[in-house]
């Protein structure tokens, strides 16, 4: 059968891309209904390549949805939206040991532009997507982006992502906590949206929880829109994890680790537009990997929980102690850290962007110098691991080094410095940290109570939202965006502030 005819079907749909999530679910055909009710995505751009996504789903929370056999799904790529010039087209199998889910790599595409995309299966035409490659090496293209993390479902909703979909850029750095493990949410009582009434320690657990979020109309549209660079944190697994080590005084705690951990990567997989590469083998997986955006941006990917040394003091917000400062203690691992630091000192690129989870700029928890109470989840709880590569950044002379960072529900701008208690410490980089989408729910315009405590601490705001960057070979400019309010549906978006960062001079810039 000839591509035309096998596909000739979805040429005159309509498109879908404004609501991605809206489908034609009653219409069964062959054995199986409408599979495509958790959208598309796409994600890990290159210049000739990038990840095509989907799962088959007719009913998502349903594990017996679909076949117990494998499906054969089709897929095309196209300049244009009503696929009159097809560029690449295929098939892959759905097979059920991945939840019928497909990661398309096509090659030989054309650096620097945007296609769309979409996928066939017994007949149904999934809804379309749309997204880009990355310019070639040499290119000095732009790079707009926006970072995004945190998005408890059971906080709120996801307007934010509806805006996001709105914006001029080119992909979406997700930070880590796709999903959230507890059956209500982590930060009060009760639920905005349920998720499910159970903790996830099983693969079709996990798999539960992953569609449910899927489901959200919000999610699809910006997933539909761009491509997304995503990494995992905490809760993707269970808080506050930490290598092969689960925390203390959980309320389910885990029979075993590394089973449940492999569950939750394989799920991870299964619902995440990323490479082959980072297919999970058992409870591993190799997250951390780079991407080039032409000559103005290299982009270094990070996984700061795989690898790391167990929180010290007892985890959590806690004062210092002995082996707080223990130069042996890693956050990134021997190998990962060594693969940063190669990288950084090899970059060509104008601007070294690290997207990763959780946040490097110290954040003193109190206003008494005495106390010096740190978070030990973050950087601040790896002093020894986070100087090495600061210190490496300064001996080296490494310029215009912007980290990216999640996790703490809060919008904040770093300054980072080789001693960061010391006001007059002059800046090796900066710490754009991203608030959430939905998780602490509405949160307020308070900034932190601790901001006299640090001196490198420029911006801090408790609002949901995300970040837009806009980065060229002679400025960082970061602006954070803003929603009200997230526990109802519909409110506006706003910039509250920007920061921007000159190109050859360290030090955060109120824009």
């Amino acid at each position: 059968m000839s591509r035309r005819s096998l596909l000739g079907g979805a040429v005159g749909l309509t498109s879908v891309l404004a609501l991605p999530g809206a489908a034609v679910a009653s219409r069964v055909v062959g054995d199986f209904g409408y599979p495509f009710t958790l959208g598309v995505a796409s994600g890990d751009p290159l210049p000739d390549s990038v990840v095509l996504w989907t799962r088959l789903a007719p009913d998502p929370l349903d594990a017996g949805s679909m076949p117990a056999q494998p499906v054969q799904v089709q897929w095309q790529i196209a300049h244009d939206e009503a696929f009159r010039f097809i560029v690449a087209a295929g098939t892959e199998w759905a097979t059920p040991e991945l939840a019928h889910s497909v990661h398309v790599e096509p090659r030989g595409l054309a650096p620097d532009r945007w296609y769309f995309f979409r996928f066939r299966a017994r007949g149904h035409i999934s809804p379309v997507g749309r997204t880009r490659t990355a310019p070639l090496a040499s290119a000095t293209r732009p790079l707009r982006f926006a970072a995004a993390s945190c998005q408890s479902y059971t906080d709120g909703y996801y307007t934010a992502y509806r805006h996001l979909a709105e914006e001029d850029i080119d992909l979406v750095a997700f930070l880590g906590d796709w999903i959230y493990e507890d059956p209500d949410s982590w930060f009060t009582n009760g639920v905005i949206r349920p998720h499910g009434d159970f903790e996830p320690m099983t693969l079709e657990q996990y798999r539960h929880r992953h569609a449910t979020y899927r489901l959200d109309s919000d999610l699809q549209l910006a997933s539909a829109r761009f491509p997304f660079l995503p990494t995992w944190d905490d809760h993707d697994v269970v808080n506050n994890w930490a290598n092969m080590v689960e925390p203390l005084g959980r309320p389910n705690p885990t029979p075993d680790f590394a089973a449940r951990r492999a569950a939750a990567f394989q799920a991870y997989y299964e619902h995440l537009p990323i490479r082959r590469a980072q297919m999970p083998k058992g409870p591993d997986a190799l997250m951390y990997r780079g991407l080039r955006w032409g000559s103005t941006a290299d982009l270094f990917l990070l996984d700061t929980r795989q690898y790391r040394d167990d929180q010290a003091c007892g985890d959590f917000n806690k004062p210092v102690c002995d082996e707080w400062d223990d130069p042996g203690r890693s956050m990134l691992g021997p190998a990962q850290e060594r693969w940063l630091l190669d990288r950084l000192a090899t970059s060509t690129a104008t601007w070294k962007a690290i997207p990763q989870q959780v946040p490097m700029g110290q954040w003193e928890q109190d206003n008494d110098p005495a106390i010096r109470r740190r978070s030990m989840d973050t950087w601040d709880g790896y002093p020894a691991a986070r100087q090495r590569i600061l210190e490496f950044i300064a001996e080296r002379d490494i310029s215009n080094v912007a980290v990216l960072s999640g996790d703490v529900h809060w919008h904040m701008a770093h300054d980072l410095t080789l001693d960061m208690e010391d006001p007059d410490a002059k800046p090796v980089a900066a710490d754009f940290v991203c608030t959430s989408i939905s998780s602490g729910r509405n949160g307020g315009d308070s900034p932190s109570g601790t901001m006299q405590s640090n001196p490198h601490l420029r911006y801090s705001l408790n609002r949901r939202g995300y970040l837009r960057c806009d980065v060229d070979r002679r400025t960082w400019l970061t602006s954070y965006r803003v929603v009200p309010y997230v526990t109802t549906p519909g409110a506006p978006v706003e910039t509250r502030t920007r920061f921007a960062v000159e190109a050859g001079r360290p030090g955060l810039q109120q824009a």
